[in-house]
């Protein structure tokens, strides 16, 4: 099983106001979100479900992986991954992670980093210490499970494959990055 740790992507904060939870994307997170599909998409990362924290930053950014995830799939909108705990989340996923052999989580740090960082026990350790370095906006952890249910996941048991960052895959993509901030 394989498990896709996605953090929202960059937020807009100029909205005198708007409560947290329904903060919008940035125009700098509309594009990362994007470039974080097509990414998934030419690395055969798609899931079969996906579990996506109900804020609207987060809904957002699932918005912007969905046109280049050309597959069937599941998708399930959910405030347990809002404002929670990383073990939240590892409880989350245990009971709603159903029967995907791929599975997409987007959700919020620093919940997102303690995770993965909680899931990870084997792997390039470089991998782990620049997980728990700093988990951006759009960063995107790839952890391989060798149990067949969801349930059956603890802390440990997972072995990281990969991190991505949204300022490395602008590098290799052909546009120069702009920052709007």
């Amino acid at each position: 099983m394989r498990l896709l740790l996605l953090r929202h992507a960059k937020s807009a904060w100029d909205l005198p106001g708007a409560a947290d939870f329904d903060r919008p994307l940035a125009p700098r997170g509309r594009r990362a979100a994007t470039m974080i599909g097509e990414h998934l998409a030419a690395h055969r990362l798609l899931p079969d479900r996906i579990l996506c924290s109900s804020a609207r930053r987060t809904r957002e950014t699932l918005i912007g992986l969905l046109p280049v995830i050309a597959t069937d799939l599941e998708i399930r909108i959910t405030r347990d991954l809002y404002e929670v705990p990383a073990a939240a989340y590892i409880d989350c996923i245990a009971a709603l992670g159903g029967s995907a052999r791929t599975l997409l989580v987007i959700g919020h740090n620093p919940s997102v980093q303690e995770c993965a960082l909680e899931l990870i026990g084997n792997g390039n350790p470089a991998v782990r210490d620049d997980i728990g370095e700093k988990f951006p906006t759009a960063g995107l952890a790839v952890i391989d499970f060798e149990h067949h249910k969801w349930s059956e996941m603890r802390p440990r048991t997972g072995r990281v494959v990969a991190f991505f960052r949204p300022r490395e895959l602008e590098i290799v993509g052909s546009e120069p990055p702009t920052d709007d901030e």
